[in-house]
């Protein structure tokens, strides 16, 4: 019967969100406390690095335990020990026993959380009350816990780790029921119950390892599932470029990219342009004019020191013309960023350059 569910019923594809979903849909949701996360794996994690540290402060918490007791016992008919001391005591030995796994816990979890986040993360979006959310849409649920791709991986998940849980303890109780039934009979019962002590502890690590790696792999599942939550529908994609073009940080955001991709490609740049002004030992700036797209050159490419000598040695190799001019390279490098169009400001030397190189005639010959 199950074979007969199709899977791809419940995919993105089938309400129309064939688009990956864009950076900016993504740290939108992050910044919302959405993010791809398996609670299993925090489990898991939690729950191996308290069983390692079980396993390491047992003869210690063996001690512990023999001293509470001895000291419950000696002083319980005393009349001179308060109810008081009694509760010190009690807490004293308690917190001693259990703070050292509350510690490892609480890193434990922190720590699995900085991971899946993919960095440290703090929101007050999760806690908000959502008051459309009181009614239940059972519909919904049922299709996404029974009839929904998650919903049979959590089904047979479930049922591998009770069977594999199952499995493991039967062997190692298996491998151990005859020493520690002669251990019954021959070394007493604190013989037979450090050997259950030892047995349990490698039951509780093999088991705790066998979770870790399923939860492994559950938060790839999860993350799959995220991602296909959060694909978008073409309308979407449209409706968020046209977002995006009036958001001021992510405009500064991309004009910055295409500033740092331009600079980066300094040789192809100058190689382009058609002429770069020098200082001429200091600065360099190298610009380009489309007259197709722009009404005025562009800067494409600027550098100080060695870059600029750099600059230069680019265009004499490429025959690109190269203007000393002192007071409009320093001007430019000063008041322009690469990807910039010239400012009004400049436009009459500019025109005095491009003149001085005769690029108009060169245009009139190209025609």
């Amino acid at each position: 019967m199950m074979s007969a569910i199709d899977l791809q019923w419940f995919a993105a594809e089938d309400e129309g969100r064939t688009e990956e979903p864009s950076e900016y849909k993504l740290r939108k949701a992050r910044e919302e406390g959405r993010v791809a996360k398996s609670q299993e794996l925090n489990g898991a994690v939690v729950l191996l690095l308290c069983i390692v540290l079980l396993v390491a402060l047992a003869p210690w918490l063996e001690r512990k335990c023999e001293e509470s007791m001895i000291f419950f016992f000696n002083n319980v008919t005393q009349k001179t020990l308060t109810d008081s001391k009694f509760v010190y005591a009690f807490f004293r030995y308690f917190l001693m026993m259990t703070l050292p796994f509350a510690l490892v816990g609480i890193v434990a979890g922190v720590i699995a959380n900085i991971i899946q986040n993919r960095g440290f993360m703090f929101t007050t979006k999760t806690i908000e009350p959502h008051f459309d959310r009181l009614v239940p849409n059972f519909g919904e649920y049922f299709k996404k816990t029974l009839f929904s791709f998650e919903g049979l991986f959590n089904i047979v998940k479930s049922i591998v780790k009770v069977i594999v849980i199952g499995i493991i303890s039967f062997f190692y109780i298996r491998a151990d029921l005859p020493a520690l039934l002669s251990m019954l009979h021959t070394g007493g019962p604190a013989l037979a119950l450090r050997q259950i002590g030892s047995m349990s502890a490698q039951i509780l690590i093999t088991c705790s390892v066998f979770l870790l790696a399923v939860s492994v792999a559950d938060y790839f599942v999860q993350r799959r599932q995220f991602i296909e939550s959060m694909k978008m529908t073409k309308e979407e994609v449209k409706e968020e470029y046209k977002e995006m073009e009036g958001d001021p940080e992510v405009k500064g955001h991309l004009e910055s990219a295409q500033r740092e991709m331009l600079q980066t490609n300094i040789p192809r740049a100058v190689k382009e342009s058609d002429v770069v002004i020098t200082n001429p030992t200091h600065f360099a700036v190298a610009l380009q004019w489309k007259q197709e797209t722009n009404d005025s050159p562009q800067v494409t490419a600027k550098g100080e020191d060695l870059t600029a000598q750099n600059m230069k040695r680019i265009a004499a190799e490429n025959d690109i013309p190269i203007v000393e001019n002192r007071s409009l390279a320093r001007g430019l490098y000063t008041d322009t960023k690469v990807g910039d169009i010239i400012p009004e400001s400049y436009m009459r030397a500019i025109a005095t350059v491009y003149v001085q190189i005769g690029y108009l005639d060169k245009k009139n010959k190209k025609v």
